[in-house]
């Protein structure tokens, strides 16, 4: 198989391009890592020359380009199937699904007011009726997946689920969002991740310092 490149932004602020990253890195599969710095001062111009949306990340596999960062985990699911990044159960994958798909539309209010930062001081926000009830949406949406089981990760084994509810770590962490077992248990699962682990380290590292808003 031709050699994957993922093109990703800043590991301090980019919570799309973690999710990809952490799957592949999480379960072995080899890549090309590439990263291209934020620049708020020409609009990310210079994404142009890889991104057909102008954002980050971007999986390049020999002539395919994939934009989106759900669309990528999707791709490696299909390239490599032995890993199941996907319940193997009808029932299972359809809700698991729904999840990835929940999180990747929605959250806006805690999106936008709690954006992923690896480098700030922990410490809560004043936050909007509407970041408050995506927080409690996010408390209820762990705690239904674990409702049947008493593995680490969502459903049973680290998936695509996982990955795309992983940023939702660094924020509860560095905004002490909640308290709640479920979401705590997640956090902790995520955290003992190797990849997690170094993308942090990576991201708290990193020297260039953005305005924040949702990448």
């Amino acid at each position: 198989m031709s050699s994957l490149t993922l093109i990703i932004g800043n590991k301090k602020y980019s919570s799309w391009s973690l999710r990809p990253w952490l799957v592949m890195k999480t379960l072995g599969i080899p890549f090309t890592e590439r990263l291209e710095t934020f620049d708020h001062s020409t609009n990310h111009a210079h994404f142009r020359a890889f991104s057909p949306s102008k954002k980050v990340p971007v999986l390049q596999h020999e002539t395919l380009t994939i934009w989106d960062s759900l669309a990528m985990c999707e791709y490696l699911a299909e390239l490599f199937p032995q890993h199941a990044l996907w319940p193997n159960d009808r029932t299972q994958r359809a809700v698991a699904r729904s999840v990835a798909n929940e999180m990747h539309s929605g959250f806006l209010a805690l999106r936008t007011e709690c954006p992923v930062n690896f480098a700030r001081p922990v410490g809560a926000l004043a936050l909007s009726d509407d970041c408050h009830r995506d927080i409690k949406r996010i408390e209820s949406l762990i705690d239904d997946c674990y409702a049947s089981h008493q593995d680490d990760y969502l459903f049973g084994t680290f998936g695509i689920a996982d990955a795309m509810l992983a940023p939702v770590v660094n924020r509860v962490r560095t905004y002490a969002l909640t308290r709640h077992p479920a979401v705590m248990r997640f956090c902790d699962a995520i955290e003992a991740l190797p990849a997690w682990q170094q993308w942090a380290k990576d991201g708290a590292d990193e020297p260039w310092v953005c305005d924040i808003v949702e990448f």
